[in-house]
């Protein structure tokens, strides 16, 4: 809705003035809804999407005041244009660099995370638009990007976690200074780290959990409910795959079998599947280590994701792959694909089929621009059983990263499995996930995966891991809780592991396997994410209530009258929600 034209410019000053001289804080309490707008499409509208959280903190956010509270940045010039349908925009035209737009004036507080939203669209053709912010100390921060195009309004969603207490501008920018910047309905909504974290609770009391019913039901007496019963309820196995990487030191060690079977139940092998790992030399295999390694996994009933069937960048090329001419390269590549998948087949539940595919290009340089397509298709084909990934980095933590961005990377997507014969293939979204030292971006990181949940395809933190740093710990527990909270993400996989294993960068064990920090909170958040042992006791009807953790559980009943016990399994997931499961005893 649009304020009346007959608004008095004076009140709207004035609260622009009352605005500013309240801390952000005091604004997200006192007037702005606080809750995360989880809102997301990568859809191109002919009219502007709505507007988010009242615009938060930007004054004159969808520009009804023409341009009071923005002004000029840069060189160029900037105007205000009305659409047919009435509607206000701001554009930044005759522009000489790239930041050249239109700007406002923001105070970011430190600890704070601010989510960023604006529609925007360019002048001609299709180009990168991103949100930046202009620190004290001149630096340029990037919050996150769209590919806007022209004639219609994408939605440009990103964020940035303050690491001070300044001011900062909010502008525009793409690098093709020739077109114009179209921007409407602007947002920027501050959120405290209670605030942040009081979310990712309600989340996962969504996703993770359901409220079921329990009937308890006699056999000898037609079925009528046992009132009475004691009712004993484990889970054997959680929902949610959380797990970690393996390497080769898994075989000569013990104590590392032990400290990795006694947490995890999903794997990935960080290179023992690798191309350079098993034909180092052309034509001599050696899938040993795989192998061991798989048969100890499946012992120990862990899962497996592959990793990987090829590599697009040359730097990670078995040496005798790289000189090949590219007829002798295709034979070689296609000897690799049908070699490791088919050896794997029925064994995996999922495949990083051509890794790194938005940043490198070895194998579209020499075979083809469908060369990545085509080998999705060929693992298919070998086994369907594994859902197939793109493995990618900086799409999720690091905002800067044009080529990994969330748009971007669901233009990849589509490319891959809209390739003829790939509609069927069960696709899979992987998201490295390496953080730096620095406090996460959790708010880039949260409208990333928005973004990337509209696809509707699975994503997974693929390779999560923080470098070394006074607060690493505190830092990878704020990763995986919000990655664990989102609706989109099914699964995380860490690289991280003891010391003994050379897992030095996110080390969670030392060298004897005694936990460091970053060990005591994933240990603290597989026993969360765990649902602890139910007692209960059925009503006169023979039923009970109660809220489980998606996974598979064991239900041990004992009748009030005999003290005979009888042992059954059920699983609870999504579509459990107000499920009745019925017993007999």
């Amino acid at each position: 809705m649009r304020s009346s034209p007959g608004f008095n410019m004076f009140l709207f000053l004035s609260l622009a003035f009352a605005l500013q001289s309240l801390g952000s804080g005091q604004i997200m309490q006192t007037i702005f809804d606080d809750y995360y707008d989880s809102t997301a499409t990568t859809q191109c509208l002919v009219e502007p999407g709505s507007l988010m959280y009242g615009g938060g903190v930007i004054l004159n956010p969808e520009f009804i005041h023409g341009t009071s509270a923005w002004t000029v940045f840069g060189q160029g010039a900037t105007e205000l244009r009305i659409s047919h349908t009435n509607n206000r925009f701001m554009v930044a035209r005759n522009r000489k660099r790239p930041s050249d737009s239109f700007s406002q004036k923001v105070q970011l507080e430190k600890g704070m995370f601010y989510a960023f939203s604006a529609w925007v669209q360019v002048g001609q053709g299709s180009e990168t638009v991103a949100v930046v912010f202009r620190t004290r100390d001149g630096e340029f921060v990037r919050g996150g990007s769209v590919v806007a195009k022209q004639g219609c309004w994408s939605l440009l969603k990103g964020g940035i976690a303050a690491n001070s207490s300044s001011p900062a501008d909010v502008l525009f920018e793409s690098k093709n200074i020739s077109t114009e910047i179209w921007v409407d309905n602007v947002a920027l909504q501050p959120f405290s780290k209670k605030q942040w974290r009081n979310h990712q609770e309600e989340s996962i009391e969504k996703v993770r959990k359901s409220t079921v019913r329990f009937q308890i039901t006699s056999v000898n007496e037609r079925g009528l409910g046992v009132g009475g019963a004691n009712v004993l309820i484990k889970q054997t196995k959680p929902g949610f795959p959380f797990g970690c990487g393996m390497n080769f030191h898994i075989l000569e060690s013990s104590g590392y079998q032990n400290w990795f079977a006694s947490r995890f139940r999903y794997t990935t092998f960080t290179n023992a599947m690798k191309w350079y790992s098993t034909e180092a030399k052309q034509g001599q295999e050696n899938y040993t280590i795989a192998d061991a390694m798989l048969k100890f996994a499946h012992d120990n009933n862990i899962s497996i994701r592959g990793h990987n069937v090829f590599w697009d960048n040359q730097k990670y090329q078995p040496d005798w792959v790289k000189t090949l001419a590219p007829d002798d390269l295709r034979k070689a590549a296609e000897k690799r694909i049908n070699s490791v998948v088919s050896r794997y087949a029925g064994e995996l539940i999922a495949w990083d089929v051509v890794n790194e595919n938005m940043h490198f290009s070895f194998f579209e340089d020499n075979l083809g621009e469908n060369a990545s397509s085509m080998y999705y298709s060929t693992a298919y084909k070998l086994d369907p059983t594994p859902r197939m990934f793109l493995n990618e980095y900086n799409t999720i933590e690091y905002s800067g990263d044009e080529k990994a961005s969330p748009g971007n990377y669901k233009k990849r997507l589509q490319e891959i499995f809209s390739y003829p014969g790939n509609e069927d293939i069960p696709a899979g979204i992987g998201v490295q996930g390496h953080f730096g030292t620095g406090q996460p971006n959790l708010a880039y990181m949260r409208s990333s995966l928005d973004i990337l949940a509209t696809t509707g395809v699975p994503i997974w933190l693929t390779e999560v891991s923080v470098d070394p740093g006074a607060n690493q710990a505190q830092y990878l527990e704020d990763v995986l809780r919000e990655a664990y909270s989102h609706p989109g993400v099914e699964g995380i996989i860490m690289f991280a592991g003891p010391m003994y294993a050379g897992f030095n960068s996110t080390a969670l064990a030392d060298m004897n396997f005694n936990n460091t920090l970053a060990g005591d909170v994933v240990d603290k958040l597989i026993q969360e994410w765990r649902s602890e042992d139910l007692e209960a006791r059925t009503d006169e009807g023979g039923f009970f209530s109660t809220t489980l953790l998606h996974g598979e559980y064991e239900i041990t009943i004992t009748d009030p009258i005999s003290n005979s016990s009888s042992i059954s399994r059920f699983e609870v997931t999504r579509d459990s929600f107000r499920k009745i499961y019925h017993f007999h005893i």
